[in-house]
């Protein structure tokens, strides 16, 4: 996935269409939590012009990452689709563009870097594997339960629907406080 502009210009007047399969083992060593990388298949296409190359692609590959909860190996699929935009002229940068605009590494456009650092950001906060989100040890603990939208709503109705008791020393005060409401 490595290019010289002069090799791209080729195809200016054509679509170029990409479909490799590529190892990014490097990512293993630029994120703590990934500890594999399946190969990486990229397809898509380039339009190519005089001032700017763009490239509609779509990524695919499984990353493995350590449960939040256990620590094994949880096989994370990820599957995207991205434009990514080399500037050939650099007076031609247009602020109106939506997407981040790149620069050629002098006269080669390399897409395996930016393809590592898309990866990078798709890793998430935290994974879980099955075991660890079927395990009910996981939901409850020392004064506290997980529980569901419909059991909270469920425990604040019974919550509301029971009448706070007043304390019978303090009734004559309740009374107090209504006569002053009234006037």
């Amino acid at each position: 996935m490595k290019w010289s502009i002069i090799q791209l210009q080729k195809f200016r007047n054509e679509a170029l269409t990409i479909d490799e399969t590529r190892e990014m083992n490097e990512l293993v060593d630029r994120h703590r939590d990934i500890r594999h990388v399946d190969p990486v298949h990229v397809t898509g296409r380039a339009d190519i012009s005089s001032s700017k190359i763009t490239f509609h692609l779509q990524i695919e590959t499984v990353l493995t990452l350590p449960c939040a909860r256990t620590l094994v190996d949880v096989r994370y699929p990820v599957s995207l689709e991205t434009t990514e935009t080399f500037i050939l002229n650099a007076s031609y940068v247009n602020e109106e563009l939506e997407e981040e605009v790149h620069q050629p590494e002098g006269e080669v456009i390399n897409l395996q870097p930016v393809i590592e650092e898309i990866l990078l950001l798709q890793v998430p906060l935290q994974v879980f594997s099955d075991k660890a989100l079927e395990d009910e040890g996981m939901v409850s603990g020392s004064g506290w339960d997980v529980l569901s939208e419909e059991e909270l709503e469920k425990a604040r109705q019974e919550q509301a629907d029971e009448e706070p008791q007043a304390d019978p020393r303090l009734a004559d005060l309740a009374k107090f406080f209504d006569e002053n409401k009234k006037s």
